[in-house]
């Protein structure tokens, strides 16, 4: 049976997952009373409840005779340590781009990468069916984003096929409003080369891919680029400079099929395997016969740009909703990410009950805490900082982001005051037609920390912001933080509706009557500049007498209730975000006010 390997490429919501999920139905992947979840790829609760892809997931699918191992990867920037690496397992890729929205920052990303690598695309425009669809305007967008990629002459000369990833259908003509995905198939056979394997040799792998399972200890997968392997076979892992990490059996070989892996005898060169019974070896390794010495050369992947302080949970509550609390829980957890997930770093603090975690992104970072949050974690969260470097003259650089934002014309210019006070130059202005303006930016990654939240404020939820890491460019100087102190919680106790009435005048609260509070936990935003100690606490005196009208029902406004990344963006560098299994709350770093203001001080002073 011959073999093609190939990776999906697209933008967030573009379609991907969609797509995937209709080559499993027509190449009779799934039998047609089988009862199949929508987005089948995106197995991972969080997955499910964003609408995105987090991690980078194999599947197959017979077609005519060949098997096409088709990779699904993640489409945001923050996850692009997963991007990088399974481009060197495949032979080709789909280039997916919107009929409407066109070739968008992470599609630039993810292209760059797999034009470095020699990869020739095949492109793919969905969602013709739309009613706002501008297909040829797209066309031309990708032929440029190519051009401006350094694309090959070989590169630019790509098949296009226009598709309905939801409607199941795929043609050569961009008129077509029916019919089947076997256009894509054939494209897909005729188009992307047989893996370049040599069966005969030495077998070397390279790891690309790390899980774990319950059963079988870690499962590596990656390409097999060379020889055979069996179940039992001996073999040893070599790390990137070439030294022997282990030496051990493969216990299990796994191919893919559809959505399942498959126990099998042997796997050889050209496919792309799950290999367990190594208990040591990760990420960037090579697996190889016993024989070899000479490591296979990995993809570097670019440096995370952002790190937050994961501590252990010191608040008044600390221990009441989750089940991990120990610092020692927490590092074990983090370690065990940072196997798996080669985008992050971690370094342990000296005193040991706290941890610099270093990622690509606030999103990143997020889906690790939720994770680690579902998983009976409890954890003190720092503001995000991002992390500087220095040029070649030892003066101090800082990561620049390029920032696409698309919004209605009425609030383009609040955007670009917004974006000019956090340090944001604008590239590009254009009308992106049907009453929206398309602005581009490049932005120190600094000043865009927290502004997400007063972006969809200022833009009533309609704007779109797309960013993506770009480089590391001179530090630009002080960017103002936020305007707005908050409201402290003076005491502990539980919080009572006949105090929060009149603090309702002061800003907006964050909680509600009967919350439990402890000193030093923010309940809300002042309207004013400097932080406020309140009494949220403060009951009713008794009396005898009775007055008319003071005692009709106190009426509150909801309480502003904050996402896990809103209340992340949110904090000051003096505050924390507490975060345990059924709560986020707001505190400040330092509870005692006495001790704030004496940390304070000191502060100025230097």
């Amino acid at each position: 049976m011959s073999l093609r390997n190939i990776a999906i490429i697209a933008h967030v919501d573009h379609g991907k997952t969609t797509l995937v999920d209709q080559l499993f139905r027509q190449s009779g992947t799934f039998r047609d009373n089988q009862r199949v979840e929508e987005r089948a790829m995106d197995s991972n609760d969080l997955e499910k409840e964003r609408g995105i892809t987090i991690l980078a997931k194999c599947t197959s699918v017979e077609w005519q005779g060949t098997r096409i191992n088709i990779v699904d990867t993640p489409g945001h920037a923050d996850f692009g340590g997963e991007v990088e690496r399974i481009l060197s397992m495949v032979d080709g890729v789909i280039l997916l781009v919107d009929s409407s929205e066109g070739a968008m920052p992470q599609t630039k990303f993810v292209t760059g990468k797999a034009l470095a690598l020699g990869l020739r695309p095949i492109v793919v425009v969905n969602k013709i069916d739309r009613p706002d669809e501008r297909i040829q305007e797209v066309l031309d967008e990708v032929f440029d984003l190519f051009v401006s990629l350094d694309a090959t002459d070989e590169q630019l000369d790509f098949p296009v096929l226009f598709a309905s990833g939801r409607n199941g259908y795929a043609s050569l003509e961009s008129s077509a409003r029916e019919g089947d995905l076997t256009p894509m198939f054939e494209t897909i056979v005729a188009h992307v080369p047989e893996p370049k394997a040599d069966v005969d040799g030495e077998f070397k792998m390279l790891v690309t891919l790390l899980d774990r399972d319950n059963f079988l200890g870690r499962i590596l997968t990656g390409l097999v680029l060379s020889g055979r392997v069996k179940v039992n076979q001996q073999i040893h892992a070599l790390n990137p400079d070439g030294k022997k990490v282990e030496t051990g059996r493969a216990s299990k070989i796994m191919s893919f099929r559809g959505l399942e892996r498959i126990p099998v005898e042997e796997a050889k060169a050209g496919d792309i395997i799950s290999l367990a019974g190594l208990t040591t070896a990760t990420v960037a390794d090579t697996i190889a016969d016993i024989s070899v010495s000479e490591p296979l050369q990995a993809q570097p992947i670019d440096p995370p740009t952002l790190s937050m302080r994961f501590s252990v949970n010191d608040s008044p509550m600390a221990g009441r909703e989750g089940d991990k609390v120990t610092s020692r829980m927490i590092r074990d957890r983090l370690f065990r990410e940072a196997e798996s997930n080669v985008a992050i770093r971690i370094t342990e603090a000296a005193d040991k009950d706290s941890f610099e975690v270093a990622g690509r992104g606030e999103l990143q970072l997020g889906v690790l805490i939720e994770t680690m949050r579902r998983e009976g974690f409890e954890l003190g969260i720092s503001r995000p900082r991002v992390l500087f470097g220095q040029d070649e003259s030892g003066a101090k650089t800082e990561p620049y982001e390029s920032v696409v934002i698309d919004v209605d014309d009425e609030f383009s210019g609040t955007v670009v005051e917004k974006m000019a006070e956090r340090k944001g130059e604008m590239t590009d202005m254009r009308p992106s037609g049907g009453g929206k303006t398309r602005i581009s930016f490049i932005a120190p990654s600094r000043g865009l920390i927290g502004y997400h939240g007063e972006f969809l404020s200022d833009t009533r939820g309609t704007g779109i912001m797309n960013r993506l890491f770009e480089k590391y460019g001179p530090h630009k100087g002080n960017i103002g933080g936020r305007k707005n102190g908050v409201l402290i919680s003076n005491g502990n106790g539980e919080a009572v509706a006949y105090a929060l009435g009149p603090l309702e005048e002061r800003g907006i609260l964050m909680i509600s009557p009967g919350e439990p509070l402890y000193e030093g936990m923010i309940i809300g935003e002042n309207a004013k500049p400097e932080d406020l100690e309140v009494n949220p606490m403060k009951s009713k005196q008794l009396t005898n007498f009775r007055s008319t009208g003071k005692d009709d029902a106190i009426r509150l406004t909801p309480p502003w209730r904050m996402t896990l990344e809103q209340a992340i963006a949110y904090i000051d560098n003096d505050e924390m975000v507490e975060v345990t299994p059924k709560s986020i709350r707001l505190r400040k770093a330092i509870l005692d006010p006495n001790e704030r203001k004496k940390a304070s001080r000191k502060k100025e002073a230097a």
